[in-house]
């Protein structure tokens, strides 16, 4: 599995995160600007409840839109062995009872899940925790994460 299949099927996923959340958007936005919905008394609110879903769905487009742009002008680049993982790798880590994860560490769109090839890559940006634990890291370092205030430690097994 190379990281240009890997970045190709984010692109591809979040455009159809886009255009579904553009969709929803538009139906929102419709149901809040007809003319049934217009309160006909302080307690009706239906309108109300549908502009506040209207404004949530607008932010929702425009935040798959910027990780699009952002995963669109990523730059791949082969690992680097004096740097260690950066943005743009593909890491597998070990846990201590020999489960694998896939993981992309990418620009944005963090909790995103790719399937390819049989596997599950989720997608972790630099901010998350184990995002910043990996940062800098090479094959066979191990790192731990306090998650839930309970320790989870990983060893990297395969870094692209």
């Amino acid at each position: 599995m190379n990281k240009q299949t890997v970045l190709q099927a984010i692109i591809d996923t979040l455009k159809v995160d886009l255009d579904v959340a553009q969709r929803a958007a538009q139906t929102a936005y419709e149901t809040a600007t007809h003319e049934e919905n217009i309160a006909e008394n302080k307690y009706d609110t239906l309108g109300l409840e549908a502009s506040y879903l209207a404004a949530g769905q607008a932010r929702r487009v425009e935040e798959i839109r910027q990780a699009l742009l952002a995963y669109q002008k990523l730059e791949l680049t082969p690992f680097d062995e004096k740097r260690g993982i950066q943005i743009g790798d593909l890491v597998t880590l070990q846990t201590a009872t020999g489960a694998e994860q896939r993981l992309f560490l990418g620009p944005d769109a963090a909790g995103l899940k790719i399937h390819l090839e049989n596997a599950i890559i989720t997608v972790i940006t630099a901010r998350a925790p184990l995002g910043q634990n990996l940062i800098g890291k090479f094959d066979a370092d191990e790192l731990e994460i306090i998650v839930n205030g309970g320790k989870q430690s990983f060893e990297v097994t395969r870094i692209v």
